[in-house]
């Protein structure tokens, strides 16, 4: 008989343990039916390792004499799904409604600040900066803040290098002619376009007080991973962000939890837009 792989269950102690350990450190809840979702993610770190199991993983996480290796499960187990132009009706929501009232109030200072806060690998705020040059703000004082948990992620979101299968996913060709060079078989984004961004790492349940103020905040697909709770402390801060009539854009399949008190829904086109109060 050829080699096989051998998949072990992970213990029912080990996935509340694993559960609890997400949670402590990022706030995030996975819910009692993502095993596949833990032996998915965690398999990578196991066998880097030299492990035999998921459940061998979390002998040497209960340790707790590796601090490097309890921060690889938690980014292993965050959500880093993102691409260019992801829900192009947000962006012809800014495109045509949000960017000439911003041209019109701040057409004194050409000053405009904008918040990605789950940047994750940078596609959302590198295309909030096209979309900016794209549409005459060239010669403005623009500033756009990517934040994530991730270290990691942001590394990469810095180089601004992507591979043919990530311009691919939503990037006009256009755009990609313009604004990206060939390195090797990836694409760079141009310095003009990077210098817009600067990312940093930032836990969304800590005080935001330094942050801001922003025209707008991208917090998209972010919220469906924490209780109600801290849903509400986070969508307090980020309203502390924002100027007065900024907007908040989140997830499509996301709602208006808690957010009746502080923000006033619109729509517009397709897209529901929550302008802070």
């Amino acid at each position: 008989m050829g080699s096989h792989t051998i998949i072990i269950q992970i213990l029912p102690e080990n996935y509340r343990f694993l559960q609890e350990h997400v949670r402590s450190q990022v706030g995030i809840v996975l819910e009692d039916d993502k095993h596949y979702l833990f032996e998915s993610r965690l398999a990578p770190i196991v066998k880097q390792h030299g492990l035999a199991s998921i459940n061998d993983l979390c002998v040497l996480l209960r340790s707790k004499r590796d601090v490097a290796l309890g921060h690889q499960v938690v980014e292993a187990m965050t959500t880093n799904e993102t691409y260019f132009f992801r829900d192009p009706a947000q962006y012809e929501a800014i495109r045509t409604v949000l960017l000439p009232k911003l041209k019109e109030e701040r057409g004194e200072t050409r000053k405009l600040r904008f918040w990605s806060a789950a940047s994750s690998t940078g596609q959302e705020a590198y295309t909030l900066a096209m979309l900016l040059l794209e549409n005459g703000f060239e010669d403005w004082n623009i500033q756009i803040l990517g934040t994530d948990f991730s270290e990691k992620v942001l590394a990469r979101a810095r180089c601004g290098i992507y591979q043919q299968i990530e311009v691919n996913r939503g990037l006009p060709a256009a755009l990609l002619v313009k604004y990206f060079q060939r390195t090797g078989l990836d694409w760079q984004l141009n310095e003009q376009v990077r210098k817009m961004v600067r990312f940093e790492t930032i836990d969304l349940r800590q005080t935001m007080r330094t942050l801001g103020p922003f025209d707008l905040v991208f917090c998209r697909n972010v919220m469906i991973y924490f209780d109600n709770e801290t849903k509400r402390k986070i969508m307090k801060e980020i309203h502390r962000t924002l100027f007065r009539d900024g907007w908040l854009l989140l997830g499509g399949a996301e709602t208006a939890n808690s957010l009746e008190e502080r923000f006033d829904r619109q729509a517009v086109g397709s897209v529901s837009v929550y302008v802070a109060r």
